[in-house]
C-alpha cells in the first residue's frame, strides 16, 4: 500500500519560514519524481516545485529564490523549505510521487501565512 504523509504545515507570519516533509512508503522512492503542489481556496491546484530521481529541480516563478525542494532517498522523504513566506502562499500543500503511469498523492498539509 502506497502512502505519502505530509507534515510541517502551520500558521506563520509574513516573512517567516516553514519546512514541509513528505514521508513515502510502499514505493521504490529513489526512482520516483517528487513534487509539491498547492491549492488555495477557489483556485486550481498548481505545481510549486519538483525534483527528479536524479536531483534536478524546477520551481514555479512565484516561489523561485524563496522555496527549496530536496530529497533524502535514505529516508524516503522529500522536503520543501519555504522562506520569506507571503500571504499568497496560503494553501493546502500536497506531495506527489510520479513514475511512468503511476501517480500518488498525500492528504495535504495546511500552510497559512497571516499576521
Amino acid at each position: 500500500q502506497v502512502q505519502l504523509v505530509e507534515s510541517g504545515g502551520d500558521l506563520v507570519q509574513p516573512g517567516g519560514s516553514l519546512i514541509l516533509s513528505c514521508a513515502a512508503s510502499g514505493i521504490l522512492f529513489r526512482i520516483y519524481a517528487m513534487g509539491w503542489y498547492r491549492q488555495a481556496p477557489g483556485k486550481q491546484r498548481e505545481l510549486v516545485a519538483s525534483i527528479t530521481s536524479g536531483g534536478s529541480t524546477n520551481y514555479v516563478d512565484s516561489v523561485k529564490g524563496r522555496f527549496t525542494i530536496s530529497r533524502d532517498n535514505a529516508k524516503n522523504t522529500v522536503y520543501l523549505q519555504m522562506n520569506s513566506l507571503k500571504p499568497e502562499d496560503t494553501a493546502v500543500y500536497y506531495c506527489n510521487a510520479a513514475w511512468g503511469p503511476g501517480s500518488y498523492w498525500g492528504q495535504g498539509t495546511q500552510v497559512t501565512v497571516s499576521s
